[in-house]
C-alpha cells in the first residue's frame, strides 16, 4: 500500500529513540549501553548527540533500568518481546511517543552524524514517504542500508505491530515494505559515522 508523508517535519515534531536494549552478545553479554566511551556510557553519549536534533528523547533498554532512568529520559522496555531486536524497541517507541515522527539511533555507533535527523526528514518529505533510512558506503564503497538509523512516521505503528505478530524480525525488510526513502551519507565528513562498536576491540578502536 502506498503512503503519503505528512508535511515536512520540524525538530519539535520528532522524538529521538536511542536503542540500548540488545543482549550485547558479541561483547560478552555485557550491557553495551553502559560501556564507557571517553568516560561516558555509550547510551548517554548517544542521547546527548541526538538531543539537539530532536524535540524529545526516549531510551530503549531491557535491563539495568534504574541505571538508565538516571539519564533523565523516559526508559522503555520491549514488554512482551524482550530482546526481540531493534524493531521491538521501535514499536515501543511508536507506542509511547507523542510526536508525529520517531527517529532511532543505536547506542553503539558513537560518531553518527550531527545532521542525521535533518537529512532523513528532508528525504522523507521530498519523497512523500512515511519513513527514511540512512545508507552509507561499506568497505568496498557500495552503499548499504543502516536500518537502525531510520525516521518513521507514527502512522506506521499498526503495520509494524502486524509485521512482528507474523514473525517478522528484520528491520530492513519491514522498512523496505513501507516505501522508505534512502538517504546517502557518503560525504567525506560522513566517513566512519556508522561504525558499530560490537566488540570490546571495536569500542577501543572507536575511542582511538
Amino acid at each position: 500500500m502506498a503512503h503519503m508523508a505528512p508535511m515536512a517535519a520540524q525538530t519539535d515534531d520528532i522524538t529521538g529513540l536511542v536503542l540500548a536494549g540488545g543482549r550485547g552478545s558479541r561483547m560478552g553479554g555485557v550491557d553495551k549501553g553502559l560501556q564507557h566511551f571517553h568516560g561516558v556510557p555509550l547510551a548517554l553519549h548517544a542521547l546527548e548527540r541526538l538531543r539537539p536534533q530532536v524535540g524529545a528523547l526516549l531510551l530503549s533498554a531491557n535491563r539495568n533500568l534504574d541505571v538508565y532512568q538516571a539519564m533523565s529520559v523516559p526508559v522503555l522496555d520491549d514488554g512482551d518481546r524482550p530482546f526481540d531486536g531493534p524493531l521491538a524497541g521501535l514499536l515501543a517507541g511508536l507506542n509511547y511517543c507523542t510526536t508525529p515522527w520517531l527517529v532511532t539511533a543505536p547506542c553503539d555507533a558513537p560518531a553518527f552524524p550531527l545532521d542525521l535527523v535533518t537529512r532523513l526528514a528532508a528525504a522523507a518529505h521530498g519523497a512523500g514517504a512515511p519513513a527514511a533510512v540512512a545508507v552509507a558506503p561499506d568497505e568496498s564503497g557500495q552503499l548499504r542500508p543502516q536500518p537502525v538509523f531510520c525516521l518513521v512516521h507514527t502512522s506506521l505503528q499498526a503495520t509494524l505491530q502486524n509485521f512482528l505478530d507474523q514473525g517478522g524480525r528484520t528491520a530492513g525488510q519491514w522498512l523496505q515494505s513501507q516505501g522508505v526513502a534512502r538517504v546517502a551519507f557518503d560525504r567525506p565528513q560522513d566517513h566512519g559515522a556508522f561504525f558499530n562498536a560490537n566488540t570490546v576491540a571495536d569500542l577501543q578502536a572507536a575511542q582511538q
